[in-house]
């Protein structure tokens, strides 16, 4: 029989664990950090906001907040305007719809809480939206369209658009003419872009849809045909599109990204804002290979991703970084690449990392 040896741990160089002493915790700050001495889902946290703090706190790093999800909805709002207002992150890349919902919050709007007692028929009778356990009333968002459509005429029907674009006119919208606080506000004030790769596939997209409808409006009337509906006018109007070229977003982010000594990401979430502000590097890639260029690709540096999805369903949201290594979207950790994942809900997550990283900023000050 062969008999084992029987290590203490610290002399293959392991990591001792230590339990976490209530009495030692004076913080959001030091309970985080001593979390990451535990185990399971506590010390992923842990683990994540040590790799956070150390993207934010390095002076050549340029953060990327990417967020999907309802977390405008879900009142995560103002943690996303701290980020801004303390410099945490230099660009944003949103979903349309969590930026339009923080819209009706920035302009004064209220969301509720569902009443369990009316049903999903009774919701929408009474023009109440609901996501989850929360309701967005739809006169928030008829009054965001009448914002969208002052700031379209702001800017002139001939200017071509783009998501960073029109997202900085509405922050400018806000900044001058409403005295609360707002995502695009605070990103408007600290000249951090916001990108919104699906830009269609929100109530903005369909606002600056409707605001080129608008100005054809009579003509399309006159033309259309006699009809007991309006379908021909309609019909006529969707020949009225306006000028918003997405390929001004893709080439404005990857410049960016290509002037950034190192890189980090903090996703929340995933979908279509975490993938497409992770393809720059395949992007510069891609132009090396069938362009016949030799441009270094700009991998992200450093990662931290709070989502409740696992990567075994296959599903983008779930993607690990380490597949992520694959694509050459990432520095591999072996060459100095630190990343975390938390699959939890960031409602529950978010707020945490927050006031850890703003204690850490009280006691810099102090």
């Amino acid at each position: 029989m062969e008999w084992r040896e029987f290590h203490d741990g610290a002399a293959d160089g392991l990591e001792a664990l230590e339990a976490l002493d209530p009495d030692k915790i004076d913080s959001f700050d030091s309970l985080l950090r001593a979390m990451r001495k535990t185990a399971f889902g506590g010390r992923r946290l842990g683990e994540a906001f040590d790799v956070l703090t150390t993207m934010i706190e390095d002076p050549d790093c340029y953060v990327v907040m990417t967020i999907s999800g309802a977390m405008t909805i879900a009142k995560m709002g103002k943690i996303i305007g701290a980020m801004i207002d303390h410099g945490m992150i230099q660009a944003i890349v949103a979903t349309g719809a969590l930026i339009a919902h923080g819209l009706t919050e920035a302009v004064g709007k209220t969301h509720y809480k569902v009443n369990p007692g009316m049903d999903d028929e009774e919701l929408f009778q009474k023009g109440y939206n609901r996501v989850y356990d929360t309701l967005e009333m739809e006169a928030n968002l008829n009054y965001v369209e009448t914002v969208v459509s002052q700031t379209l005429g702001r800017i002139g029907a001939e200017q071509q658009l783009s998501s960073e674009f029109l997202t900085r006119e509405l922050g400018r919208t806000l900044s001058e003419q409403y005295e609360g606080p707002g995502i695009l506000k605070s990103a408007f004030l600290k000249g951090v872009p916001v990108y919104i790769p699906a830009f269609t596939d929100s109530e903005l997209g369909l606002d600056v849809a409707i605001s080129a409808m608008r100005r054809h409006l009579d003509a399309a009337r006159a033309s259309a045909s006699s009809s007991k509906d309006d379908l021909p006018v309609l019909r006529a109007l969707y020949q009225a599109m306006p000028s918003f070229n997405p390929y001004l977003d893709l080439n404005s982010y990857a410049q960016r990204l290509l002037s950034a000594t190192r890189l980090g990401i903090f996703t929340i979430g995933g979908g279509v804002p975490r993938n497409w502000a992770q393809q720059t590097p395949p992007y510069v890639e891609i132009c090396n290979v069938r362009l016949g260029l030799n441009v270094p690709p700009p991998r992200f540096h450093y990662g931290v991703r709070v989502c409740p999805e696992p990567d075994y369903w296959g599903g983008l949201s779930g993607c690990t970084y380490t597949e992520g290594v694959s694509w050459g979207k990432f520095v591999p950790a072996a060459e100095g690449g630190r990343f975390a994942e938390v699959l939890s809900d960031a409602t529950i997550v978010w707020p945490l990392l927050m006031m850890g990283l703003l204690d850490r900023l009280k006691a810099k000050k102090r």
